[in-house]
């Protein structure tokens, strides 16, 4: 229903996309699912054509293997609006729709992401990853990953209708207010 909602608004977003920058509309990535199985999640492109290039110029800023940089030079003009609403992230209900993703969940990571804490791994492959999650709410505005790790592994424990609506009603507060992550 909300892809349905949405579509008239993911046209304008495509049509920004191809005015503001060479390439393609969407950015797909393999992604670990549940149980470790690997889907290709779907996103907006908000970055410059030649970024992985230019990723290998940068430092990251957090403490783990998930790559973040802020003031990111390979985001394009109409890639930080997208961000900063998360509207980039709306691509990622057709993963929703095919059951590669559920709507609340830890984020979906690479392989070579999730390294460090086998603990850690298993807890948060043995649920569908999320378009959004606990992290997003609570520890969005720290660079730690030792903090993603504790809110992926208390989301897992503590996974219920009731969090999931509450996350959910977080991440709209969080995306109104505009608190950016890491």
């Amino acid at each position: 229903m909300l892809l349905i909602i949405l579509a008239p608004y993911m046209i304008i977003v495509a049509v920004l996309i191809v005015l503001d920058t060479e390439g393609g509309v969407f950015f797909s990535h393999r992604r670990c699912g549940r149980g470790g199985v690997e889907f290709t999640m779907f996103k907006f492109r908000t970055m410059v054509k030649n970024a992985d290039i230019i990723k290998e110029e940068l430092v990251n800023e957090v403490d783990g293997p998930v790559f973040k940089v802020k003031n990111d030079p390979r985001i394009t003009r109409v890639g930080k609006f997208l961000r900063q609403w998360s509207i980039d992230e709306i691509p990622q209900l057709f993963n929703v729709l095919k059951g590669d993703m559920s709507l609340v969940g830890p984020r979906p990571l690479e392989n070579k992401e999730m390294f460090g804490d086998e603990n850690w791994k298993t807890i948060r492959l043995s649920i569908k990853p999320g378009l959004t999650g606990l992290w997003q709410v609570m520890g969005r505005d720290t660079c730690k990953f030792t903090d993603w790790v504790n809110y992926d592994i208390e989301y897992v424990k503590k996974q219920s209708l009731l969090l999931d609506i509450k996350i959910l009603a977080l991440t709209i507060r969080a995306v109104l207010q505009r608190r950016g992550s890491c």
